[in-house]
């Protein structure tokens, strides 16, 4: 087989960045491709070549088996790599490409296909001898014989897609009450993330761990286990802390677990990187999930632990090239852990977020490794995953890996959208994950707005206000046209206090009242007195402050009327509230917003008709997740402003619901 000479990645983000960097060390030109929406992304200007697919949504460019590889013929591209997500999984763009002479970076199509299915899939691992969980097909079933494999499974169970991953397409389902909703509900997510809303149930183990086995094949027969990852910490079933090695797993588990990974593979006659995921009992028993057919999210920590790299190693076996012996006879050498850094707000939900990144930083020495595909500047839109970097960290114990990303995690500074820094840096921080007794359901026992819930409730918050109102004073005295030393709103008389309000992201008010007078600030925030502090720089972009002898410098980033404060501490994000409100910025009370930019997927509800508290009305799709609009409360739905198909932006009115005692005010006020 001829080598590679120039690869294009049928990906973006942060994956096509990572094989581009292989490529360059490997001599191998790079080809990217991107949407109209990914024009300006980091990826496409990392290439040394790149190619348009027109359109912004996925099903029209990144999903676009023809478009993807016409731009492969028209870049001269003799090879591609499917990175993770899109037509990573697809035989069939695995075929269309190898038709069109390109060598494909992955498993052969048959592999695929066997594994594509969950459902095939856990079926040929049981003939393989590797342990599965009980479970049945979903789709096409009314809903009597939906009930009837619902009790056979038991409850509780998983509703999950057959053609996906990443927690799309997946519901728990506590009862036979919720399982139609369940099942209608992942299969629409599962069509659009996927194509294909195939979805089945599955027997769910309350307090599972998710350890998964990296596999590596060539076509000459070799297969070799590259050790667990334990990815238990999840949020809507999709990883968000990932390790290797795992901490519940023992010298002798892990050779039992990489057997039956090994014995996964050979079966469908794997050829490349594969992941054979495995949920661990309490009792040290383990089943067969699934298998990936293509790179992890998470092969970092894998890479880090071995000394290898992964997409070398896709690229020597598509070749032809038997594996390394260095890859036939690995070792573990110290601990790595990795985080997901999300534009996403824990707690709301997990609310993904858009919007442009004013800052991105995240400090990358000590064994830190960042993996990303957005910069300073770059654009969070609605139409991908919100993930803005995988941020990874080595040491030779896990707790010094633990230290180290927390601690890098901390000191990073990500202004503009809202992310689940905090939530990451407590949950490496917290006692029980330190010792090492997650499972799956970590998430759900402690609170994820407690642990993302930044700086709101901690008494350090009033003076990362107070840093921010200085900063915001220093740029107003240095945007003076006139004698830039006086303070702002100076008078030659006593006066009141000074004052500036601003809102948090979660829309709490904090009213900051101040004096300046020869280095010292007198200072209230909401009416509580703080102690007298002593202002040792003030600048638009630094405020260090000195008070009960402690000095504390805080990073200051204002764009607009955001101000992005960074200390030792954490961080904040606060906007400066106008004195005068912007009328037409007001919405008719009752009124339910879009909270990000969004498709509508569904609506329910008839305008005059009654709604109950919680009842959906609207269901949009964002960032190939549903998220659901419900009833605030009891009351009539008066208006109807979508339909589904509508685009909408952040902040538009979808419904509005007169609750009933307005609606009670409203009668007896007309009669």
């Amino acid at each position: 087989m001829p080598p590679i000479t120039k690869l294009l990645v049928a990906n973006r983000g942060e994956i096509a960045r990572r094989v581009f960097r292989t490529c360059r060390e490997l001599g191998i030109a790079t080809v990217a491709v991107f949407s109209d929406a990914d024009a300006d992304a980091w990826h496409t200007a990392d290439a040394d070549e790149a190619v348009r697919l027109p359109g912004a949504a996925p099903s029209e460019t990144y999903l676009d088996v023809e478009a993807v590889v016409a731009a492969a013929r028209r870049a001269g591209a003799d090879a591609v790599h499917p990175g993770y997500g899109f037509l990573s999984e697809n035989a069939g763009f695995a075929r269309a490409c190898e038709a069109a002479g390109l060598t494909w970076i992955g498993p052969p199509p048959s592999a695929i296909e066997s594994m594509g299915s969950k459902l095939a899939a856990k079926a040929m691992m049981a003939d393989a001898g590797v342990p599965i969980l009980r479970g049945g097909d979903a789709t096409g079933l009314d809903a009597d014989r939906l009930s009837r494999l619902g009790a056979e499974i038991g409850y509780p169970l998983l509703v999950k897609a057959s053609a996906g991953g990443g927690g799309r397409g997946m519901r728990i389902v506590d009862g036979p009450g919720r399982l139609t909703d369940a099942v209608a509900s992942a299969g629409r997510e599962a069509a659009a993330a996927f194509g294909d809303g195939t979805v089945f149930l599955e027997r769910y183990v309350t307090r599972p761990r998710h350890v998964e086995v990296q596999v590596m094949a060539d076509v000459h027969g070799t297969v070799v286990s590259l050790f667990e990852r334990e990815c238990s910490v999840q949020r809507r079933h999709q990883k968000v802390v990932e390790e290797a090695p795992s901490p519940a797993v023992s010298g002798t588990l892990r050779a039992r677990m990489g057997e039956a990974a090994v014995r996964a593979a050979a079966a469908v006659g794997y050829v490349g990187a594969g992941t054979v995921e495995f949920v661990l009992d309490e009792d040290g028993t383990f089943a067969f999930l699934e298998m990936n057919t293509r790179l992890q999210v998470e092969h970092p920590v894998t890479e880090l632990i071995t000394g290898l790299d992964l997409v070398r190693l896709q690229i020597l076996v598509a070749q032809g090239a038997p594996l390394p012996p260095e890859a036939c006879s690995p070792s573990i050498d110290g601990h790595a852990v990795e985080v997901r850094l999300y534009a996403e707000d824990p707690t709301q939900d997990y609310l993904p977020q858009t919007g442009r990144l004013v800052t991105f930083e995240v400090p990358r020495a000590g064994g830190i490794r960042v993996d990303t595909g957005v910069r300073s500047g770059s654009e969070v839109t609605h139409h991908y995953d919100p993930m803005l970097a995988k941020v990874v960290a080595w040491a030779p114990t896990r707790d010094e890996a633990l230290g180290k990303l927390a601690a890098a995690l901390a000191a990073s500074k990500v202004h503009g959208v809202v992310t689940n820094r905090d939530l990451l840096v407590r949950t490496l921080r917290h006692p029980e994950f330190i010792d090492g007794g997650t499972d799956t359901g970590f998430l759900e026992r402690h609170d994820p707005g407690e642990l993302g819930a930044s700086l709101l409730n901690d008494p350090e918050l009033a003076w990362h206000v107070v840093a921010a109102t200085l900063a915001l004073v220093a740029r107003r005295r240095s945007d003076a046209r006139t004698q830039p030393t006086i303070p702002a709103g100076w008078r030659n008389n006593p006066s009141q206090r000074q004052r500036t309000v601003w809102a948090t992201a979660a829309g709490v008010e904090l009213d900051v009242r101040y004096d300046l007078d020869e280095g010292l600030v007198a200072v209230a925030v909401d009416a509580v007195e703080l102690e007298p502090t002593r202002v040792v720089v003030m600048t638009p972009t630094l405020v260090v402050l000195e008070a009960g002898g402690l000095r504390r410098p805080y990073d200051v980033v204002l764009d607009g009327e955001v101000a992005h404060v960074d200390s030792s501490v954490g961080g904040i994000s606060l906007t400066e509230v106008p004195r005068f409100v912007d009328p037409s910025a007001v919405v008719a009370p009752g009124s339910l917003t879009a909270p990000m930019p969004s498709s509508v997927v569904r609506v329910d509800g008839e305008v005059g008709a009654a709604v109950r508290s919680g009842q959906p009305l609207v269901v949009l799709e964002a960032m190939k997740m549903e998220h659901t609009v419900f009833a605030p409360a009891d009351g009539v739905l008066r208006s109807l402003a979508v339909k589904p198909g509508d685009q909408v932006g952040s902040g538009d009115v979808l419904a509005v619901v007169e609750l009933e005692q307005e609606a009670a005010d409203q009668s007896a006020t007309n009669h």
